[in-house]
């Protein structure tokens, strides 16, 4: 994917790109120009085609849905734009939909315009709600850009000292274990000096509530998309601390949500109801931005208070496009498949570990999947560069996906995927892998 391998049309749209745009850290330089994004695949002006299992999980339904564009454009025709004061019917059949799939009784909606916004409306409800301002949430952990995403995000990028001072009392632990010992139990797992293989268990979300004595809420996502998946009844622990200090559960389902890990929710598959969630990217259906925060009755605290006031919040293309997307989803079955295609794709993974010794760990749920790669499998060291030489030999080869921590490879497909694509991207990673490891 280096320079060397781009057409003169390419190598002149990418100079050009980065002469205007400012640059940053996982952005810039970029790899290539997309020139078409259809189904599971990208298309770019090398006329070189990716099979997308990276999409920023904003194509669960595959990109340019045919059904969604012409919703979006006879929404368009109908009408384009809605005040803000005003009700917009599209904007409301889209509330009353989330409710209904919605867990538990999350009965409450606003709109943003993308997932950071959400995030920080939730933490102004979270406040506002109850007379607190302390939050707790996890290191690693991504929740968006700004200030107060990044405040409770857990990634040094996005919390550079250049930026300056962030949100107080955003307090921050050590995320849930990768690979936990033998015989971990949830109550071994309250104890604060067991160890993990990795590093020590984080010690209990009751001890860390109780010593700071006055949290607003505990933010986390169910399941990291890295991806980590956390251990039995973690989550159900958080939830009994949270009710017994008087901190609200914020669930970051972003990336998560929307059947990703092969339910509607990836909380659901920890029988878990947060207090808010937060929607966002594959809520657009791959097209336009738009995320939503979904809370308890309970939570409409302060009518007086303008949480978002956002002009698009009830935009009626981007609430006719996020229900339309849901609509295709639950029509076409997208959950079911991503659990059944997620599963095999990890049975399918795992043979792959025990031939390639670089493979240190395959996790995941439903079509979020961690594969980690390492020079040591008993120590787990990591191989970054080993992982970056296969990023690239799979891109040329069709297959596209990101790095996450350096050394897992996270492959996120759409929830259209199918298994013969999911054949070819194994096929692929297994001989990149092979080339890769040869050029150690």
């Amino acid at each position: 994917m280096g320079g060397k391998n781009h057409n003169t049309e390419t190598r002149a749209i990418l100079e050009e790109d980065a002469s205007y745009f400012l640059r940053q850290s996982v952005s810039s330089p970029c790899l290539s120009v997309v020139h078409k994004a259809e189904g599971a695949y990208i298309e770019d002006t090398n006329g070189r085609r990716y099979l997308d299992f990276h999409g920023n999980n904003v194509h669960h339904i595959g990109y340019g849905h045919p059904k969604l564009k012409k919703a979006i454009a006879e929404q368009m025709d109908a009408l384009p734009f809605a005040p803000r004061r005003f009700a917009s019917e599209s904007a409301l059949a889209l509330a009353k939909k989330l409710v209904e799939i919605a867990p538990g009784d999350l009965s409450k909606v606003l709109f943003t315009t993308g997932g950071s916004d959400a995030i920080e409306v939730a933490l102004k409800i979270a406040r506002a709600a109850t007379g607190r301002h302390k939050t707790i949430s996890f290191w690693d952990a991504f929740h968006g850009a700004g200030f107060g995403a990044a405040s409770v995000g857990g990634e040094q990028l996005f919390r550079s000292h250049v930026i300056g001072p962030l949100l107080s009392g955003t307090e921050h632990v050590a995320p849930f274990p990768v690979t936990v010992a033998p015989m971990v139990t949830p109550t071994l797992m309250e104890k604060p000096n067991l160890k993990s293989v990795r590093r020590p268990v984080p010690v209990s979300c009751d001890y860390v509530l109780e010593k700071e004595g006055d949290v607003a809420a505990v933010i986390a996502e169910p399941a990291r998309a890295v991806p980590y998946i956390p251990p039995p009844g973690y989550w159900q622990m958080v939830r009994q601390a949270c009710n017994d200090h008087g901190a609200l559960l914020i669930f970051d389902e972003i990336p998560t949500g929307l059947g990703k890990t092969g339910k509607m929710f990836a909380c659901e598959h920890d029988d878990v109801v947060p207090d808010i969630l937060v929607l966002g990217k594959a809520l657009g259906g791959g097209i336009l931005p738009i995320a939503a925060v979904l809370a308890k009755s309970e939570l409409d605290v302060a009518g007086e208070f303008a949480f978002g006031h956002y002009t698009h919040e009830k935009n009626p293309v981007t609430a006719k496009a996020a229900l339309t997307t849901i609509e295709i989803i639950e029509q076409e079955g997208l959950v079911e498949n991503a659990a059944e295609l997620g599963k095999y794709m990890l049975e399918q993974l795992n043979l792959l570990k025990a031939k390639h010794s670089t493979i240190g760990d395959v996790r995941g749920r439903g079509l979020l999947v961690g594969v980690e790669l390492v020079l040591n499998q008993e120590e787990k060291t990591p191989a970054n560069d080993l992982a970056e030489d296969v990023l690239y030999r799979c891109l040329s080869k069709g297959l596209s996906f990101k790095l996450t921590m350096g050394n897992v490879m996270t492959l996120t497909p759409p929830l259209i995927i199918k298994k013969a694509q999911i054949d070819l991207s194994l096929e692929i990673i297994d001989q990149c892998l092979s080339e890769a490891e040869q050029a150690l």
